[in-house]
């Protein structure tokens, strides 16, 4: 069947619950390296659900998954592929065992204490926050311009939505449909804050390409040598 496979999966979780007799403590377990699978897990609203994947950079420190070599990302990498093949090391690979479940504890504390004109309703939150993640991008969708992982987008997401939410009629989406009129305040205070994230982004990339171009130079006077 041709489609997105962790799309099927995800309905094949989904048409279990509609199972007569279905067991609410049944466990979930998909192996993959895809971040949207965080996001998946989490639409379920399962509350055991865990995902297997390989580490691509650890935690605590700064690594590119192409050549391995620490002190930069992959989107920073200048390495070419002949470099990365001499480089290439037999290595063991580490893994993550993400829990959904702890992921939806941590969300639950960053929201309960927020003082809402309407009943609080964790679901529906859990809702927002996947949908307001599609902002910064998915296998679908590109990212808004002013809106990257790695300067804090989903931080400001999250402060914007805290913010906002109070002073709303309701959550911004409902039954799987987006309610536009609540989320256009979003973008609206997303115009604020965007000429920063631009800069940030400018910086970057200014930094980026002068890396590159410093490389550049340095491995043409090797050549020359």
């Amino acid at each position: 069947m041709p489609g997105e496979g962790e799309h099927k999966l995800l309905h094949f979780v989904r048409s279990q619950r509609l199972q007569p007799g279905y067991d609410s403590n049944t466990s979930h377990c998909i192996y993959g390296a895809d971040a949207d699978l965080i996001m998946l897990g989490l639409s379920t609203h399962e509350a055991h659900f865990y995902i297997i994947r390989e580490m691509v950079a650890s935690p605590d420190s700064k690594t590119c998954f192409k050549c391995k070599r620490p002190g930069h990302f992959a989107n920073e990498c200048v390495a070419t592929p002949e470099e990365i093949a001499a480089d290439k090391k037999a290595s063991t690979i580490d893994f993550q065992f993400v829990k959904i479940a702890v992921v939806r504890e941590y969300l639950y504390l960053e929201f309960k204490d927020l003082n809402l004109p309407f009943a609080f309703d964790f679901e529906r939150i859990v809702d927002d926050f996947v949908f307001l993640c599609f902002l910064v991008g998915n296998d679908f969708l590109p990212n808004l311009p002013c809106l990257h992982i790695r300067e804090g987008a989903l931080d400001a997401l999250m402060s914007i939505y805290k913010f906002l939410l109070p002073t709303c009629e309701g959550y911004f989406t409902e039954d799987g449909k987006v309610l536009f009129n609540r989320v256009e305040l979003m973008f609206q205070a997303l115009t604020k804050v965007e000429d920063e994230f631009l800069r940030i982004a400018q910086a970057q990339a200014d930094r980026q390409k002068e890396r590159q171009d410093r490389d550049k130079h340095f491995r043409a006077q090797d050549a020359q040598r």
